[in-house]
């Protein structure tokens, strides 16, 4: 249906036809949604109660939290505002039941998993059941000639024209209960969804003492990037420099001596020069890597990956472009651990994912190797965590002994 003509209003009638057929199609997606979730909530009770299924009870806390980032996306493409995903801590993302039933996030979709499995299914089946049973009234008053006696959804069996006309002016009921009642009760489980899906609002306190340990990890990201800086122009290019001035200051005394010497000494002095400016380069694409403006995120992470020793993939879904400061820590977090992947886990794949959800990126490095890695060790993990919370992102690192490795980092979008 094409858009009216400009100066010219859709007519009050195609509007309201149209909206309530959007929210009735929210409702009834959201009917399947109910049913997937009422295995899920059925699933996530027997795993907890069963000694023996215990240790799914991870694996079925996962399930449920794709379910709901789905709805999150459903809902607020909907309601025309985005719903920022949950801010999950480093309790919310292992495979420890513990730990996960710690997290208020996964609490939370706990509790709108309850929400989805009952009245999401009943203000579903109300979307679903109100044009069922117009087009059911409907068919059997004009095939009651060729089957004769059909009953209505109200049990009425159909044996004349007037039993037809009863059966219309059911589906005319039908209708408009649905027209009555699909607008408000989509727009009531819209919001009430909504309000269960957004991740929970911090105390003062909580985001106060979130601000503090964040700016306190910008400042030392800034000063470990200011020292490794001012140590690459030291022990690089300065030598580099100290080295064309030398060899310019022998060119002049073989001026004055030997004329004919001084060429070499030249070509010296020359290759020095060429040598501080290379490595002056590097140190400048160490600050942001020009592949990423050339290229964007993902391209420059596809480039990280092909040249890396060891065999990778790159997983990457279509990311909107997000400030220099975003892209380069996402940059730098990959280009890290592939070189910890590299030096250390003995790896002989490795996969790097990319994905933007609401208002998080999220960055996942996997390698197949022996495992093991410790933050306590530092081999640059560390740094990775620094550079992610100076955004007020996370970090989390599972690396079993025996392996997979599994880094993880959520970078907000918004910064």
């Amino acid at each position: 249906m094409t858009d009216p003509a400009p100066g010219r209003e859709r007519p009050w009638l195609q509007t309201r036809a149209r909206n309530t057929l959007r929210q009735g199609k929210f409702l009834a997606v959201g009917a399947c949604s109910g049913v997937v979730a009422l295995f899920a909530l059925t699933a996530l009770l027997l795993t907890a109660s069963l000694i023996v299924t215990l240790p799914l009870l991870p694996r079925t806390i996962r399930l449920i939290r794709r379910l709901a980032a789905y709805e999150r996306r459903r809902t607020g493409a909907f309601l025309g505002t985005p719903i920022p995903a949950p801010r999950r801590g480093r309790a919310g993302e292992g495979d420890d039941l513990v730990d996960a039933l710690a997290d208020r996030a996964t609490r939370r979709d706990m509790s709108w998993l309850t929400l989805q499995a009952t009245f999401g299914l009943l203000t579903g089946l109300v979307a679903v059941g109100s044009p069922a049973g117009v087009l059911q009234n409907v068919g059997i008053a004009v095939l009651w000639p060729v089957v004769p006696g059909a009953a209505t959804t109200l049990g009425t069996p159909v044996e004349s024209w007037g039993d037809a006309l009863l059966a219309l002016a059911t589906a005319a009921g039908y209708g408009a209960l649905g027209a009555l009642l699909v607008p408000p009760l989509a727009r009531w489980y819209a919001r009430s969804s909504a309000a269960r899906l957004a991740p929970p609002t911090a105390s003062l306190v909580e985001r106060l003492a979130e601000v503090t340990a964040t700016r306190a990890a910008a400042l030392e990201a800034h000063g470990t990037e200011l020292r490794r800086i001012e140590r690459n122009l030291h022990d690089g290019t300065q030598n580099r420099l100290v080295a064309v001035v030398m060899h310019l200051g022998m060119v002049e005394r073989a001026l004055h001596r030997d004329p004919e010497s001084a060429a070499p000494m030249v070509l010296t002095a020359q290759n020095a020069a060429t040598e501080a400016l290379a490595e002056l380069r590097e140190v400048v694409r160490s600050i942001y890597p020009p592949v990423l403006a050339d290229r964007g995120l993902s391209g420059a992470v596809a480039a990280l990956v092909s040249h890396c020793a060891i065999d990778g993939t790159l997983d990457a879904e279509e990311l909107p472009r997000a400030p220099a400061a975003v892209e380069a820590a996402a940059y730098f977090v990959v280009a890290e651990a592939l070189t910890n992947a590299v030096k250390h886990s003995g790896a002989r794949r490795i996969t790097v994912s990319l994905r933007a959800e609401g208002d998080l990126l999220t960055v996942e490095v996997t390698d197949d190797g022996r495992g093991g890695a410790d933050e306590a060790l530092g081999t640059g993990l560390v740094g990775i965590e620094r550079r992610v919370a100076a955004f007020d992102g996370t970090t989390r690192l599972t690396s079993p002994s025996g392996g997979p490795t599994v880094l993880r980092a959520t970078i907000p979008l918004g910064v």
